[in-house]
């Protein structure tokens, strides 16, 4: 199998070359999002992309136990100098990149030298688990709503983009040069902008898109983020998706909206159960709540995630879910009357951008077939911000504070069967190995050295 899909992206490849070079795009940034949640990339002249798709590029191992902060931990599996990989370019999904003229962009598969799907690969495993749902006789269909940080930077001098009032006209024609060249730039790659505004912090702007099945929406993410940087660049600014930019304000998010469809029937709606989710939907949203202890350190996994993480930010910070609540950390979405049949959607609201959105929209799988597998029923409706509540009212609505620390969030994360039977044994081990890696390397930092630390990683 994996034969014919290279072959078939290969052709793809040989297809598009004239046409790119027409176009003057003449290099390709070929990406791989890796444990720490950094975007890396190798590229290559528009003349080699046939050879890169057919042979893939070069890649060490040692880049799935990569910390944040350009260190290196390991596993049994991974780490030290010995080894290759092939990092095989999805030529189907290829796009210029707007922002950056000259330039295509497309996503990876890491491969080992042998031809075979590399068992730390997050695409790999994102696509594994959206079989896994089709094989339940469902799909999803997910969006990445991103919030980032903008500012013009002179040495050490970080100047945001605004100041404020928050979701205000006034921001927008300040901004609005920059907000229509984004928003032209990714309508010309071809993303279905959704809505643009600016957000409620200091610099800070939110954009959403169309969804797609999970792995394309999971490239959508990244492709929506290099344009944001490129048209950021352009502009004299620089963009960031960390959890937190300024010490003591609200952060960015990374939420997710995500619907789940049994051939043309969403099944969020027109169902018996709560707002007229279909017992499926129902159970399947009781998966992800009863897992969010330990989604969360995939999610939101971070050191700095945990600066975000606070009661009262509509950050999400307790596991529990109602409709139109955004302070639980899943809120379901109605949409208006007459729409329901195809709007009815759930948002997870406790993730961030420094997280990896294939392993996201994969283990945001794995936990939700887990709650279908076992037919389970969703906790007492959350209708009041959840930190209001007493602890006796919390346990009576089976309302859980999410980890406090990433060290606390790794804790569930590791108790997790669910996940680690999902992500199997080698990129589960990768993952914790990175997420243990960083807890120690940021232990007793002050917070505003953590922010400073993770500004411009995302």
């Amino acid at each position: 199998m994996e034969g014919d899909v290279i072959a078939a992206r290969v052709e793809r490849a040989r297809e598009l070359t004239q046409t790119l070079i027409a176009q003057g795009i003449r290099a390709v940034a070929l990406t791989n999002v890796d444990n720490s949640g950094i975007t890396l990339v190798k590229t290559v002249p528009v003349s080699l992309l046939e050879r890169a798709t057919r042979f893939g590029i070069g890649l060490s191992p040692i880049f799935d136990v990569h910390l944040v902060n350009d260190l290196f931990t390991s596993t049994g599996e991974l780490g030290g100098p010995v080894g290759d990989l092939r990092l095989m370019p999805d030529t189907f999904i290829l796009r210029p990149l707007a922002a950056q003229p000259g330039w295509a962009w497309a996503p990876t598969d890491q491969f080992t030298q042998e031809g075979e799907p590399f068992a730390c690969c997050q695409r790999t495993f994102a696509r594994r688990m959206a079989e896994r749902l089709s094989a339940e006789s469902m799909s999803m269909r997910l969006a990445f709503e991103l919030e980032w940080f903008v500012a013009r930077v002179e040495g050490d001098d970080v100047t945001p983009i605004h100041r404020g009032p928050a979701y205000s006209a006034a921001v927008l024609a300040q901004v609005s040069d920059y907000a229509r060249d984004l928003i032209v730039a990714l309508e010309d790659e071809g993303v279905g902008v959704e809505q643009f505004h600016p957000e409620y912090a200091t610099g800070q702007l939110e954009i959403s898109v169309a969804p797609g099945d999970p792995v394309g929406a999971a490239d959508m993410d990244v492709l929506v983020r290099q344009t944001i940087r490129g048209v950021s660049a352009r502009h004299g600014y620089r963009a960031s998706f960390a959890p937190v930019a300024i010490v003591g304000e609200v952060g960015n998010g990374g939420h997710i909206h995500f619907s789940l469809w049994e051939d043309s029937r969403n099944l969020f709606a027109g169902g018996n159960g709560p707002h007229g989710m279909t017992a499926q939907a129902e159970a399947f949203v009781a998966g992800v709540i009863d897992e969010l202890p330990a989604l969360v350190a995939v999610g939101a996994p971070s050191v700095a995630s945990y600066l975000r993480l606070i009661p009262h930010h509509w950050a999400g910070a307790f596991a529990c879910w109602g409709r139109e609540n955004r302070e639980a950390a899943v809120r379901f979405v109605t949409g208006m009357v007459g729409t329901r049949e195809t709007a009815a959607n759930t948002e997870v609201k406790c993730f961030d951008g420094s997280a990896n959105p294939y392993l996201v929209a994969g283990c945001l799988i794995a936990a939700g077939l887990s709650g279908v597998e076992r037919k389970l029923r969703l906790p007492p409706e959350v209708t009041v911000d959840p930190g209001t509540l007493s602890a006796k009212e919390q346990e009576q609505l089976k309302v859980r504070r999410l980890p406090e620390s990433l060290d606390d969030a790794v804790a569930h994360l590791e108790k997790s069967e669910v996940i680690r039977e999902a992500m199997g044994d080698v990129l589960f081990n990768a993952f914790v190995a990175v997420r243990r890696g960083e807890a120690e390397a940021f232990a007793g930092k002050e917070d505003a050295e953590v922010v400073e630390a993770h500004r411009w990683r995302y």
